[in-house]
């Protein structure tokens, strides 16, 4: 025993300079390869054509790759464990045990190509080809020698699922087809997972001879090798005998068919949003081509009247996603503008601002729905903006003025709230286009003097549809999960917005739309912008958000084009489709909000001499709670020709009486419209005491500003200025000379000198206003 211990010490003395030799030249092997990896990187990976997914994952739309290949990704649990096995039999039975070099195969190949004199066999292993398809090369033995490194480098860098994965991703089919999954669909139409076992084995074969073996060319080439491929899987003892008979039995009837192309629009949008090989979307495929379909459908006899285009953006209540998106009527008709897309491109937005502005209101206590306001004439530093059809209705509730739209309420609310709010929330819901002008927006902004998306404007309409709550609109289903919101409204102002735009006795309901009782119930909001270039609809219920946009990419104006005749149509009639027979709920009145008598002529809790009354939604502690002023008590005289005030009140002789409370500006327009009104008699001639604060407010020129007149054809300036009801008569002064004397509330004109001009009104009871302009004459 001894002896033979002491003789395997003698060896392994004899063999320790060997192994050490040995154990020297594999570390300094190693330390070349690392170095050549560090300065022969491998190549990247491939690029890949970006797949559209829709929200069940069914393909929608593919994208060719940069180098014109249709090289869609397969993904690892893609690869069933059929297709792995029929694969990895056919091309590497012993993928998972080498190196990426099998030298078994090399030596038999030497071997083999030594006797012959030519090249029989390759050797290479799945790596390899990896290799040999990321860098093509000629087919040399020295092309042979840098796949082998190539092989160590990708088994140094990736899994064998990987390396599978990049194999299963670049191998040739005909034409610019590349991949396992490229070519289950272009072909068979269906995913990699969900082939049998025949379609598995004639996609095998094709890599081996893409020229020769075309699918729909030459099927029965393809069928007589994919056949004797299986006859030798079954005695490969692969798969059972059944399951080969059933394959062999299976007819290939393949042929190329086109990658998907739906939803264009909405397809480019997110692939140049997300830049993803595989973007899987909340659209609903159905839904988008049924409103493709009545897009195309609504434009076509609009055509006629020289309206060409339409977009529609459908937002999912529930997820925030977007399940429809059209950008145009027709993407694929290039001689009209097919593709450009209107739902992104930046408009004017017409009156659909207004919601956001009374709701704004309702939050800072300035309004409630049925609070009366003016609609009249106004002029605010300079902005005179006027109602859609030139009309003016005087005292307006709230409510009637957005079911109406009227543009002067609006312009008056929002200068009550400061334009700054406005513009600040809607930055925070995503309006690009007013973020990058904001310095440059004034009250027009309630008209629509902005830019605004048709995405935007449907995610803001979103906010009433979700109680108040803004989230950006979601194209794709990504892994951030995070349900973050902005309260944008409260949930009570919300719910105020939502019940004025869900009536359906207002002007804007489409005349031809009959009401079932399976048509689902909607609060919408029409809008045109200026020169009537664009019409807006936008509507929502529980369960959708939709938005429509029509009329000319080119922008041109055609006078038909509104919101509520040609917009509105095309907006019912999508919810007709998406939503028909909805069981969803309507909105209930949240706890917060309430519900209080007020007086209708002021919409302010009643007083007294109120008679009239309604009730109103209102913010509990937040509402104006002023009570009601429609009328006031005034001393006059016995015959009624003299008022008193408390400093000149008579001992006797005189009676308490009601009279209206009307605003200066509605006197005016009163006076103006030739409408008999209840005036206050003229105050006391006699009385000593004069209330500086009721004098002439001049409401034309505006205090402060410079007017440019030509000098080749001057034009007059206006005077004008609102008075209280006592107030019969005023006197206008340039530069404290007198003008003229008028009747209060009417106008007057006047050709100013150049420079700074003084000008005064003074009424009967000596109340003096003064302001200053400046006059410049120029040539045009």
């Amino acid at each position: 025993m001894r002896g033979v211990v002491s003789s395997l010490g003698a060896l392994a003395r004899r063999l320790q300079p060997f192994l050490l030799r040995g154990a020297m030249f594999l570390l300094a092997g190693f330390l070349i390869f690392l170095s050549l990896n560090v300065i022969f990187p491998l190549p990247p990976p491939p690029e890949y054509s970006t797949i559209i997914l829709d929200h069940s994952g069914d393909m929608v739309h593919a994208f060719l790759t940069t180098d014109e290949k249709w090289r869609f990704k397969t993904e690892l649990h893609e690869v069933s464990p059929l297709l792995r096995k029929t694969i990895l039999h056919k091309e590497d039975k012993y993928f998972y045990y080498h190196p990426g070099v099998n030298p078994v195969s090399v030596l038999r190949a030497l071997v083999m190509n030594a006797l012959r004199g030519k090249r029989t066999s390759g050797a290479s292993t799945i790596t390899m080809q990896v290799a040999r398809l990321l860098e093509p090369r000629r087919r040399t033995y020295v092309s042979k020698i840098i796949e082998m490194f190539r092989a160590f480098q990708l088994e140094w860098k990736y899994t064998k699922d990987e390396i599978l994965q990049l194999y299963l991703n670049k191998i040739p089919y005909s034409g610019n087809i590349e991949g396992v999954k490229s070519a289950s669909w272009l072909y068979f139409n269906k995913n990699p997972d969900h082939l049998s076992l025949a379609e598995i084995t004639a996609l095998s074969i094709i890599p081996n001879r893409p020229t020769s073996l075309k699918p729909g060319e030459r099927n029965d080439l393809i069928t007589e090798e994919r056949n004797r491929w299986l006859l030798r899987f079954e005695k490969d003892g692969l798969f059972d005998k059944t399951v080969i008979a059933d394959a062999l039995a299976e007819p290939l009837t393949v042929s190329r068919k086109p990658a998907p192309r739906y939803a264009p629009h909405f397809s480019y949008r997110v692939r140049n949003l997300y830049k993803k090989d595989i973007i899987q979307t909340y659209l609903q495929l159905q839904t988008q081509q049924k409103i493709e379909k009545l897009v195309s459908d609504y434009v076509t006899p609009l055509r006629a009247l020289n309206i060409h285009h339409a977009a529609v953006v459908v937002i999912d209540n529930r997820t925030h996603g977007v399940v429809a998106y059209v950008g145009s009527a027709d993407f694929f008709d290039q001689t009209d503008g097919g593709q450009v897309n209107g739902a992104a491109a930046v408009r004017q937005p017409g009156s659909t601002l207004k919601p956001l502005i009374y709701g704004l209101c309702m939050d800072a206590g300035l309004l409630t729905p049925k609070q009366v306001i003016t609609d009249v004439p106004i002029n605010i530093n300079g902005y005179a903006p006027e109602n859609f059809d030139s009309k003016y209705n005087g005292y307006v509730t709230v409510e009637f003025a957005l079911e109406n739209s009227l543009n002067i309420p609006a312009v008056k609310s929002l200068h009550a709230l400061g334009k700054d709010v406005m513009i600040e929330k809607l930055i925070a819901c995503g309006f690009g286009q007013i973020k990058a002008r904001k310095e440059h927006l004034g009250l027009s902004l309630a008209l629509g003097g902005c830019g605004a998306t048709l995405e935007e404007l449907t995610a803001l309409y979103s906010v009433l549809a979700n109680e108040g709550r803004y989230l950006p609109i979601r194209f794709a289903k990504t892994t951030d999960t995070s349900s973050g919101y902005l309260q944008i409204l409260s949930h009570s102002a919300a719910f105020m917005i939502t019940e004025i735009l869900a009536k359906t006795t207002r002007p804007d309901m489409p005349a031809s739309w009959m009401s079932s009782a399976h048509t689902p119930r909607i609060a919408w909001k029409t809008g045109t912008s200026y020169g009537r270039r664009d019409a807006w609809s936008i509507g929502y219920n529980r369960n959708y958000t939709v938005g429509v946009w029509v009329g000319n990419f080119s922008g041109e104006g055609v006078p038909e084009l509104t919101g509520a005749s040609i917009a509105t149509p095309l907006l019912f009639k999508i919810f007709n489709t998406i939503d028909y027979n909805s069981t969803a709920k309507w909105y209930e009145m949240p706890r917060e909000c309430g519900i209080r008598l007020v007086c209708s002529a002021t919409g302010m809790p009643p007083n007294e001499f109120c008679h009239a009354t309604v009730m109103d939604y209102f913010l509990p502690l937040v509402s104006p709670n002023t009570i009601c002023t429609h009328e006031i008590s005034v001393a006059v005289s016995a015959d009624e020709k003299i008022s008193y005030c408390k400093n000149c009140l008579p001992p006797a002789g005189y009676k308490e009486k009601l009279y209206p409370n009307i605003l200066p500006e509605m006197q005016r327009y009163y006076d103006e419209n030739h409408i008999a009104y209840v005036r206050i008699p003229p105050h006391n001639p006699d009385c000593e005491i004069i209330s500086q604060n009721q004098a002439p407010q001049i409401v034309f020129p505006v205090n402060g500003t410079e007017y440019l007149i030509s000098k080749n054809n001057p034009e007059p300036l206006q005077l004008k200025c609102n008075t209280p009801s006592d107030v019969h008569e005023v006197y206008w002064y340039i530069n404290d000379r007198l003008l003229q004397k008028s009747k209060a509330g009417a106008a007057m004109f006047f050709t100013p000198a150049e420079g700074e001009q003084k000008i005064s009104c003074t009424d009967s009871k000596g109340r003096t206003t003064h302001i200053r302009i400046t006059v410049k004459y120029v040539d045009y």
